[in-house]
Formats: C-alpha cells, sequence, structure tokens
C-alpha cells in the first residue's frame, strides 16, 4: 500500500483474537515503529525484526531525505569551516511531522492498537524518536531511543505543556560512542525526568551500534 513513506512491514505472528462486541469486531495488534540512523536505510533496523516480540505489527521506515546509493536522512547535517556540525532544525521538524503523520496513516491502514505504539530509533532515528514522542504522546506510548540525545528544538514549540504522564521511555548508548559523545545522552536524562517522564537509560561497553545485551535489554523491557 502506498503510504507517505517507503517501508517494510512483519505483520504478527500472533494475532490477537476479536473480542466478538460490534466496536471491536477487529482485533488490534500493537506496533513497533523502526527509525534507522543518518545514512542508512530501512533494512538496516529491520534485520532484527525476526527477533522481535511476535505479536507486534513491525514496520521499518525509510526517512523521506535521499542522500543517494540507498541512503537516507531523516535531516541534513552540515560542517562549517571549524568542521562544526550542525542539524537542519527545519529538516527534523518536517520530519517530526511526516512521522507523527505516518503513524496515524498505518492506524487507518492495518489493524493496529492506536493506544499501543512504540517507536525504536537508532542515532538520528532516536534524536527524532524524541521529538515525536515529546510533540505527540497521545499517539506515542513508549521510545527506545539508541544511541541518540533530546534536541528539544525538533519538538513543537508548546511540548512542555503536553500531558506527558503515561510516555514510557528507554534509552541506551554506548560509553566509546565515537559518533555521539555518551554525554550528550547523560545530559538528556534529567530534562526528561524534569517532565515526569518514567525512563529507563542503560550504558554498554561499546562504540556507536547496539551491543547484544542492549537489544536483550529494551526487548525485554517491552515486553512487560
Amino acid at each position: 500500500m502506498s503510504l507517505s513513506l517507503h517501508y517494510l512491514i512483519r505483520e504478527p505472528k500472533i494475532k490477537k483474537d476479536a473480542l466478538g462486541n460490534a466496536e471491536q469486531s477487529v482485533a488490534k495488534n500493537p506496533l513497533l515503529l523502526l527509525l534507522h540512523g543518518y545514512g542508512s536505510n530501512e533494512e538496516d533496523l529491520f534485520s532484527f525484526a525476526t527477533e522481535l516480540p511476535d505479536d507486534y505489527f513491525i514496520v521499518s521506515a525509510r526517512a523521506p531525505f535521499d542522500m543517494q546509493f540507498g541512503s537516507y536522512a531523516w535531516y541534513a547535517i552540515n560542517f562549517d569551516a571549524d568542521e562544526n556540525k550542525f542539524s537542519d532544525i527545519g529538516q527534523a521538524r518536517a520530519s517530526r511531522e511526516i512521522i507523527a503523520n505516518f503513524v496515524d496513516e498505518l492506524v487507518a491502514t492495518y489493524p493496529i492498537d492506536a493506544d499501543n505504539v512504540a517507536l525504536i530509533g537508532f542515532s538520528q532515528g532516536a534524536i527524532l524518536g524524541y521529538a515525536v514522542a515529546l510533540s505527540y504522546p497521545e499517539k506515542i506510548q513508549r521510545l527506545v531511543a539508541m544511541s541518540g540525545y533530546l534536541n528539544t528544538e525538533m519538538a513543537v514549540d508548546d511540548f512542555k505543556e503536553n500531558n506527558l504522564s503515561a510516555l514510557k521511555i528507554f534509552a541506551s548508548h554506548g560509553t566509546v560512542d565515537q559518533v555521539i559523545p555518551v554525554e550528550w545522552a547523560r545530559k538528556s536524562i534529567p530534562v526528561l525526568e524534569s517532565l515526569g517522564i518514567e525512563i529507563i537509560y542503560k550504558e554498554y561497553p561499546v562504540g556507536h551500534g547496539v551491543a547484544p545485551q542492549n537489544f536483550f535489554d529494551f526487548k525485554n523491557w517491552l515486553l512487560q
């Protein structure tokens, strides 16, 4: 089906039983939406799909900005003369809206439980995941943010007025991450806690990647 983002999907191996009444005549399953990192594509995180819980719709989305040669980005990263990196906030905000919209499209297209939607983001996908979850907590109940950090400029301007009490976050980072310093992730945690968000944060002795223990930990967190 043609939705606003190109995607791969693994439908649930275990479908929920219909409840039999008219309003619930179609049983609905939870959704895990996977958001890849900068310069990657939808096939990257989808390689995890077979290991993720059987009762979820697993959807891996391709970011909208084409970097050519099978590489995509949620927003551009630009360098100045001193080799400082700058995120294109305008593109990031555009991608935030595209992802929020895409969740609505998925819920309208598949028998997905709109009250059980989780984002799993890696690196740039995690940074965008924070922005979407804080902006639209009514659409996103849980977030797994791996090797990313919180950039509040990417969220809607009035995100602090949202009811964030039901949002749950599992954040993780490699202690020797050479792409996004672990300090950036650590600084994000007190900010999120100050918003009243329930957050679990873990570090692993790896670089910019997903350690097997990290995968095991966030999968268990999802199943709780």
